[in-house]
């Protein structure tokens, strides 16, 4: 399974690392992909943290040539993206077509902009409750939420029923091909 992590500058460290860790553990092939090509820079809560290299540039990124999407938080990174028409374009084909997609901590704002969010179920960081429930979404405060093709958390310490959900979830979308 190949496996898209959208994120830019300034993106929560654990919510992409440990979620990353998993799928590779699993034996999914990650690709890390930002706006620009080089490198991104974590942050630990509001700390900078280390940098990332990008394996592929937003514009190179093909959503029919991934399996899943994964969006790390971080209020900073998921601000950016929820701007980049690439980025609300790859994930609105992604859950066009069905194909599972895991977010935590400020990532709704993503899936918010996309205009996907009306009607589905999800949770995310404590601070855009009021921005999940604007968006015709139903929200509620749980350490994970699975909507269909859908899994959500709302912030690192929810990274291991994330990733559990998460895994679950892809697993259950191994295309024919893997």
């Amino acid at each position: 399974m190949k496996v898209a992590i959208i994120a830019t500058d300034n993106f929560e460290e654990k919510e992409m690392t440990e979620p990353r860790k998993a799928l590779d553990h699993a034996g999914a092939q990650t690709v890390l992909i930002a706006p620009n090509k080089g490198r991104i820079r974590a942050i630990q809560h509001d700390k900078p943290s280390e940098t990332y290299i990008v394996d592929m540039a937003l514009e190179d990124a093909n959503p029919d040539h991934f399996d899943a999407l994964m969006l790390p938080g971080g209020a900073l990174n998921a601000d950016r993206l929820r701007v980049e028409k690439k980025a609300l374009d790859f994930v609105r084909q992604m859950d066009r077509e069905e194909k599972p997609i895991a977010f935590i901590c400020h990532a709704p704002w993503i899936i918010i902009s996309a205009r996907l969010a009306r009607n589905r179920h999800f949770t995310g960081y404590h601070t855009i409750t009021d921005d999940i429930i604007n968006s015709g979404a139903h929200y509620e405060d749980v350490e994970v939420i699975r909507d269909s093709n859908w899994v959500s958390s709302r912030q690192p310490s929810d990274i291991p029923a994330f990733n559990r959900e998460m895994l679950k979830l892809f697993a259950e979308h191994v295309p024919a091909h893997a």
